[in-house]
């Protein structure tokens, strides 16, 4: 029976130690193995380390920065405002009658 590796050093001598990148389908970035190495420090993740290799992590952010820069200087058409008056159903009169026990009757 083979030995495995039991330690960190042991294991990272015999192969180098890959992670997934998640790549983004919305800039074109396909998923793909890379080197642990090749991942910033997330110090909010469970493990440490960001779910994209830095390369693509600054593809991605570029894209979102574009994509943002696009929106706000495209020209927002507001609509024109209605009156409220105009929105709104006119309210049924009614009338309230105070019984002289202090009960209230609306008709």
């Amino acid at each position: 029976m083979a030995k495995k590796p039991t330690t960190p050093t042991e294991h990272a001598s015999s192969e180098p130690m890959l992670r997934r990148c998640i790549g983004s389908h919305r800039f074109g970035i396909e998923p793909h193995d890379a080197p642990v190495g090749d991942f910033p420090r997330r110090p909010s993740q469970k493990d440490g380390l960001g779910r994209m290799c830095q390369v693509h992590w600054n593809q991605y952010t570029a894209g979102l920065a574009r994509d943002a820069k696009a929106r706000n200087a495209a020209p927002v058409e507001e609509p024109e405002p209605t009156p409220i008056a105009a929105s709104r159903r006119p309210r049924a009169a009614r009338e309230v009658t105070i019984t002289p026990e202090g009960s209230a009757t609306i008709e």
